[in-house]
């Protein structure tokens, strides 16, 4: 074979070669672009035999971990999804903002969207109260229209019944004083109050799913939390590798959880924080349906 003719073939082959390794470089690429940015819908449903009986079928869609992510112009592949969903209420439940990299454009822009379709229920995530800066942004969602749940209560009613939602601060706004279950049950102690009767139905807003057990011995009905990005990394028969405040292989980690007669809810949540990228674990909304047994 004359050189001439295996310096073709030889150039024909590194050229496959390439050509190979640039496709499994987009693959890769594509994927990790879906992600973190291709928004999953998971639906659950909770029954219960306490749930008023005005409040069968009642939809609540849940929102957690934002982190100042941005899904489209003005959030619009977040705001439609939920739309789509058609809730009675949106629950948010905590880190909207990232203390790391602090800028609220992106998260005041979801909130004015998502107070258009409903009624918006907030409280504090850890990165809030790490970031020193919590105040002006709660200024910030009251006037826009977010009912901001801090250590307190309120009533949602329906043909003259009633279920009562609490939202609590995460504990880092508390970490100089207290441990994390201290002050969470003491936050939660606050905003239960002593008027709050054994058998209303009680839904609380609570960043941390870890904190389960209080919920559980304060008889919390249903608790819907975030924090725990569903392990952030998701492997194959193995699920979520890591979550803060659990560690190693989480218990907390996605979905529904259920101790005596309280349930937890888990959201994956939306962002990314100290780990930029999701692999198996989009980003996801959570579309919860309350039936009367």
């Amino acid at each position: 074979m004359k050189k001439e003719s295996r310096h073709v073939i030889k150039k024909s082959k590194n050229l496959k070669t390439l050509v190979k390794f640039l496709i499994v470089v987009l693959v890769v690429l594509t994927f990790l672009y879906q992600q973190n940015n291709m928004i999953s819908i998971t639906n659950l449903t909770i029954e219960s035999d306490t749930l008023p009986k005005s409040f069968d079928g009642y939809k609540i869609v849940q929102l957690s971990d934002l982190h100042g992510k941005s899904f489209g112009k003005n959030q619009k592949n977040l705001v439609n999804k939920v739309k789509e969903a058609k809730p009675e209420i949106i629950l948010f439940t905590g880190d909207l903002i990232d203390s790391r990299r602090y800028d609220e454009t992106h998260s005041l822009k979801l909130m004015k969207q998502l107070v258009k379709i409903t009624d918006v229920y907030y409280v504090t995530g850890n990165h809030e109260g790490r970031s020193g800066k919590y105040l002006e942004l709660e200024g910030r969602l009251i006037d826009i229209g977010v009912k901001v749940l801090r250590n307190t209560s309120c009533e949602l009613e329906r043909d003259d019944e009633k279920v009562t939602i609490i939202g609590i601060d995460d504990p880092s706004f508390g970490y100089r004083v207290y441990s994390e279950m201290m002050y969470a049950k003491e936050q939660l102690e606050v905003a239960m109050g002593e008027d709050l009767k054994e058998d209303t139905f009680k839904i609380l807003l609570s960043h941390r799913p870890e904190l389960f057990p209080l919920y559980v011995e304060k008889n919390i009905d249903i608790t819907f939390s975030g924090h725990a990005h569903g392990g952030q990394i998701r492997l194959p028969f193995l699920g979520g590798i890591l979550a803060p405040g659990q560690g190693i292989f989480p218990k907390y980690l996605e979905g529904k959880y259920q101790e005596e007669k309280s349930v937890l809810i888990v959201n994956r949540g939306l962002g990314n924080s100290l780990f930029p990228q999701r692999i198996f674990n989009r980003p996801e909304i959570m579309v919860v349906r309350l039936l009367r047994q």
